[in-house]
């Protein structure tokens, strides 16, 4: 009887063990098989939206006149040169939006930083002031991008209040005006994203613990240097977040150049990729051109995010 017992025991323990990881397998299994399946949407619609499309881009940015052809027609080919033509021909367009998205993003930061600072730690706890700060921040989204822009055409006027206050108060000449500049056109990059900069700042500062800042004060550091040395880099994140979502849109559009500028010294490539496309029929010019674009962005914004050196981005 001892034997037997011992043999049974055996024989437990040696299928005891490996029976658990085969049972706990299949479930594991089965939970990996139903994670991919529920990416399968996801993925189709990157697919079909995203990579059919930059995948069709790049084959026209590539296509020739079709010889002796009307005007827009093009067949396939693999001619590289469209690119250093449409560089040479368009550059003062793209270092123009670069200039004047980087130019609306720095200047979105420095309104949108003190806006969130408020929100998120000065009236922290008081809920209904907060909320009501926080609706007059995102309420501009409630109106059209493109009214929006209209609105900014009408208050930089040359018979608006803007324009007369500043004559009269002798900060502009008499045959001075602010439309169809590339003020106004970076104004009204900065006002239309402004939110874009403002809120990722404002949910970072949110989630800080204000102990943090009320040890500085503690330590005997001033406001200006617990600023510097604890809110600014704990709120690191919500700042690159807030630049990538200003700098990027504002580098493509072309709404408030159109409507507040002029077509000789404002025009960014957005309004250059726009008229080649829709009024002149030159495809692979305005497919190479939104490839550089593109191109360029990613660069730059690569460049950016490792020089922030943050890995908590929102």
């Amino acid at each position: 009887m001892s034997i037997a017992a011992a043999l049974s025991s055996e024989n437990a323990a040696s299928v005891g063990p490996a029976s658990g990881p085969a049972l706990a397998a299949g479930p594991t299994r089965r939970a990996r098989s139903g994670a991919y399946l529920l990416l399968l949407p996801g993925l189709a619609y990157l697919v079909v939206f995203f990579i059919l499309p930059v995948v069709a881009l790049l084959a026209t940015s590539l296509y020739v006149p079709v010889p002796g052809g009307d005007v827009g027609q093009f067949q396939p080919a693999f001619h590289w040169q469209n690119y250093p033509d449409a560089i040479t021909a368009f550059w003062p367009q793209i270092v123009r939006s670069f200039a004047f998205a980087l130019i609306a993003t720095f200047a979105a930061l420095l309104i949108g930083y003190p806006m969130a600072y408020v929100i998120a730690i000065k009236v922290r706890g008081k809920t209904l002031l907060q909320g009501l700060l926080l609706v007059l921040l995102i309420a501009p989204f409630f109106t059209s991008f493109i009214l929006r822009t209209v609105a900014w055409k009408q208050i930089l006027a040359d018979d608006a209040f803007v324009v007369t206050a500043l004559k009269w108060l002798h900060l502009m000449p008499e045959d001075g005006r602010l439309t169809a500049t590339a003020f106004a056109v970076v104004a009204g990059l900065t006002y239309n994203f402004l939110p874009f900069m403002a809120l990722p700042i404002y949910a970072s500062l949110e989630r800080m613990d204000i102990r943090l800042i009320e040890a500085g004060g503690d330590l005997y550091a001033s406001g200006l240097n617990t600023f510097w040395r604890v809110t600014l880099p704990l709120s690191m994140p919500g700042v690159v977040s807030g630049t990538l979502l200003t700098f990027i849109p504002a580098s493509g559009d072309y709404v408030n150049s159109s409507l507040l500028g002029n077509p000789v010294s404002t025009s960014m490539i957005g309004q250059v990729i726009d008229s080649r496309f829709f009024r002149v029929s030159d495809y692979p010019t305005a497919s190479a051109l939104s490839v550089v674009l593109m191109v360029a962005i990613l660069i730059l914004v690569g460049l950016y995010v490792r020089r922030a050196g943050t890995e908590d981005l929102v």
